[in-house]
């Protein structure tokens, strides 16, 4: 017994990557799981998977297997793997509405440490993830040293074009906002940018910038934007 859940482990660290979960690995998830099913799963000792409520987050598969929480040698494998974590990422910050945070900080949060199989995405795996996130243009280091980043789920250009059609619509061009209006108003409420942090606000309003569609100004409390 012990051979074959060894021999099932190996094979699932093989199939992880081909989006198909392992023979035996653990349960299927939802109502169409057959008792076919539950018996293979029956046949491995398995950590169950978090439970969705706990965090309101749709958890992949792939995160309640503990092999995932290792970057694999092999190159093919391992693009396959950053780019799970690189979606998981992304979909957790648009969840979560993540803010700047470190490196250092982002090992303790749930999206790289499942507590309930007691297994963390190791520190330099971490700056790997960050790293091929940076490169798709959805992250920014926010100093040379890389030891604190934002996440953006969305590009600053999107959320820009967002933003510049709210205004648009509404016919609000040649208005004044302050960031905090922009943002956190009752005008806004209903829009998927309201509740945006104040960093990523910033650059999709120096795209719109960029495009002479805003400026962003100086006023007595605080800065704020006037749009074209």
């Amino acid at each position: 017994m012990q051979i074959e859940g060894v021999v099932m482990q190996i094979e699932g660290v093989v199939m992880l990557w081909k989006g198909v979960a392992p023979r035996g690995a653990w349960p299927a998830a939802g109502p169409e799981a057959g008792r076919a099913g539950r018996e293979a799963a029956a046949a491995v000792p398995v950590v169950p998977v978090v439970p969705v409520a706990a965090m309101s987050f749709a958890w992949p598969w792939q995160y309640s297997f503990p092999p995932f929480f290792t970057l694999q040698p092999n190159g093919e494998t391992r693009q396959k793997q950053l780019s799970a974590w690189c979606a998981l990422a992304l979909a957790y910050s648009q969840q979560h509405r993540l803010p700047a945070m470190t490196v250092r900080e982002a090992q303790d949060i749930p999206l790289f440490a499942n507590h309930r199989l007691q297994r963390k995405l190791p520190l330099e795996s971490i700056q790997v993830v960050l790293e091929e996130l940076r490169k798709n243009g959805n992250l920014e280091w926010l100093d040379k040293n890389k030891t604190s980043f934002l996440i953006m789920w969305k590009r600053p250009e999107e959320w820009g074009k967002l933003i510049y059609q709210w205004v648009s619509k509404n016919g609000l061009t040649n208005s004044v906002f302050t960031l905090y209006e922009l943002v956190s108003g009752d005008d806004t409420e209903n829009e998927e940018f309201h509740g945006l942090d104040e960093a990523t606000l910033l650059r999709a309003l120096q795209a719109l910038q960029q495009e002479h569609k805003a400026e962003i100004i100086t006023l007595d409390d605080g800065r704020g934007v006037k749009f074209f």
